[in-house]
Parts: structure tokens; C-alpha cells; sequence
């Protein structure tokens, strides 16, 4: 009888029991296996469809801890009735489709490729708003946390409610490990999210404020997935010896969009010869990859799922992906 094995985050080696339920006589139905797994939301612009502006993603562990992954602009703010409970929100760096800078104010408003956005959340953010209403622990990396705390404050709320994760270090939070890990892309704060005269001067600069590099995201949930949240990124070194090599990520997140980050050959590269997970699940397009909930050709989706060696999931707004410890999925894809 084999064991799979994954190692979380502060070292220690998790035993999981996949391979010796197989070696039994007992087969697990869909609802007790999905009991056993991590639910995978997305919350895009259109019901349905993989959209030009879609980020967001909500993760929910077995044990219930739900963590909102960078909200960005398709979220319709705290009240949006598909966020539920929120424990923690991550931002990967503080570009506005990110952080969200805008937002929708109802699903299937505009175009699958052009969504209308047309609340502001400036000064502050959708993210903080939602972290706000939600009560929910802002967890980011470099100097984010400072920012936000500023931010949640202002709101009147709790700036403790912002915690630090740095790179290669550990946070637990419901217990979900998290961790940051190097991302290649940049990391200004745009003008519009500051008052006073500092946003004055740094408009008329043309250039933003620094709070550090940015990131992306290692999480190990409690039934022993490991997920790598790419954020923006090109490719790095680090996706091979620290995602892959250490932290055996086994279910990744990528951007595939181009131009900004990596594109469809490129992000390829990187799961099938440098973190090599059981499954992808495709992100930041930068298009409208679908049409009635089906790739459409000739889309950069379409290619790297061409290019990739491995099971690629798109992002469908509004459908649950579930995905066991060995970041396969086991329903809803």
C-alpha cells in the first residue's frame, strides 16, 4: 500500500490516505468525497463564462475556512449575495483589477469581454470594503500590510485585521497554511487610492506609490492540497525550486493573458516543466475566453490548454470546482 505525502508549509510532513482507500473495498460517493475536498468558486462578470476582468476566486476548506483571492472589480462589493463568509482575503499586488479600483454592480451588466464596472471604490478599495463587512484578515506580503491597515482603519475598522506573510515564512489562519512567494510583475499604488497632497504629487509625477514587490500565494489546506496562486507573474526561478521543489503545489492558478504576464506558451513552460501539478485552473485572460460556458477558439485559453500536459479547468462564474488532497478535481469541472 502507497501513501502520497505533501509537506505543508512550516516543514512538516502530512501523511494523506488517498492511495490506501483505493487499496479497500470501500468507494467513496460524490457527497462524502466532496465532504473531503477544497470548493473552488469563481465570482466572474457573467454567469457562466470566462470573462475578460475575472479574478476572483473563493476557496473554502473542509473545516469552513473561506478565504476570497483577489476580488478585483467583479465582485459587487460586501453585498454581492454569492461572497457569503469571508475569513480572509488575499491580494496579490495592488493593481486595480486586482484590488479593485471599480466594480460591478450586478452580474451580466456589459459584455463578456467588456463588463460595465461603473461603481467606484476610490479611495479605498473593493477589498477593503468586502474585508470591512465581512470581518474578515487582509493577509498579504511585502509592505501591503501597512497600507491596508491605514485603509481598514480609515474605514472604521480593526488595522490589525491586516496581517503580514513575507517570503518564505509561515501563517496560519483556520487552519489553512499560507505563504508568499516571489512574483516578476510590478507593484505600484496608483494615486487614485491616496488623498492629500501625496496623491496630488505623485499624479503629477506620473508615478505611484512602492509597497514592495509583488507576490503570489502558497496555500496547504487542511485534507492536504497545496495550491499555488500565481497573481501576475512572468516566469521565475522560484516556480520550480520553491513552489514545485518544496512545497509540492498540486493545484495551481495561472495568468495566461500576455503582454502583462506570462501568455499561454510561457505559463505552460511553467506547470508542465517547472511546478508540474495534477490540475490547472486558468486565470487572468484578458478576454472572453467562452461563450456559453465553452472555450472558444482561437483564444488564448484555448491554446494553453492545447499547450499544457495536465488537466486545465476553466473558470466558469458562479460554478463550484471541488478538488481533493492530490489537487485533482472530484466534482463540478
Amino acid at each position: 500500500m502507497k501513501s502520497t505525502r505533501s509537506k505543508s508549509m512550516n516543514g512538516r510532513v502530512t501523511s494523506l490516505v488517498t492511495a490506501a482507500v483505493l487499496s479497500t473495498s470501500i468507494v467513496l460517493s460524490p457527497a462524502m468525497a466532496d465532504d473531503q475536498a477544497v470548493k473552488v468558486t469563481p465570482l466572474g462578470s457573467h454567469d457562466g463564462e470566462f470573462c475578460s476582468r475575472d479574478r476572483a476566486l473563493i476557496f473554502e476548506d473542509p473545516n469552513g475556512t473561506r478565504i476570497l483571492y483577489d476580488a478585483g472589480r467583479t465582485v459587487a462589493g460586501a453585498d454581492d449575495p454569492r461572497l457569503g463568509d469571508i475569513d480572509v482575503v488575499l491580494v496579490s499586488h495592488m493593481h486595480g483589477d486586482h484590488v479593485g479600483d471599480q466594480r460591478i454592480t450586478a452580474t451580466n451588466a456589459g459584455t463578456c469581454a467588456s463588463p460595465e464596472t461603473p461603481e467606484s471604490a476610490l479611495p479605498q478599495s473593493n477589498t477593503v470594503d468586502i474585508a470591512l463587512e465581512k470581518k474578515a484578515t487582509i493577509l498579504t506580503g511585502s509592505e501591503m500590510p501597512a497600507f491596508f491597515a491605514a485603509k481598514l482603519k480609515n474605514g472604521g475598522g480593526d488595522p490589525s485585521k491586516s496581517a503580514l506573510v513575507r517570503f518564505g515564512a509561515n501563517r496560519t489562519i483556520g487552519d489553512v497554511d499560507f505563504t508568499t512567494v516571489p512574483a516578476a510583475h510590478s507593484n505600484g499604488v496608483s494615486p487614485s487610492f491616496l488623498t492629500g497632497p501625496l496623491a496630488d504629487y505623485l499624479a503629477a509625477a506620473g508615478v505611484g506609490a512602492s509597497v514592495g514587490p509583488p507576490t503570489g500565494y502558497v496555500i496547504t489546506f487542511s485534507n492536504g492540497l497545496v495550491v499555488y496562486l500565481s497573481g501576475d507573474t512572468g516566469i521565475t526561478a522560484e516556480q520550480k525550486t520553491v513552489v514545485g521543489d518544496y512545497y509540492g503545489a498540486n493545484l495551481v492558478v495561472m495568468n495566461i493573458g500576455d503582454t502583462f504576464t506570462t501568455g499561454p506558451s510561457q505559463a505552460a513552460h511553467v506547470v508542465n516543466d517547472l511546478i508540474r501539478p495534477a490540475s490547472v485552473i486558468a486565470s487572468h485572460a484578458n478576454e472572453a475566453a467562452t461563450e456559453n460556458g465553452k472555450v472558444k477558439k482561437g483564444t488564448r485559453t484555448a491554446a494553453f490548454i492545447e499547450h499544457a500536459n495536465m488537466a486545465v479547468h476553466v473558470p466558469l462564474s458562479g460554478q463550484t470546482m471541488a478538488f481533493g488532497g492530490n489537487g485533482k478535481c472530484v466534482s463540478g469541472c
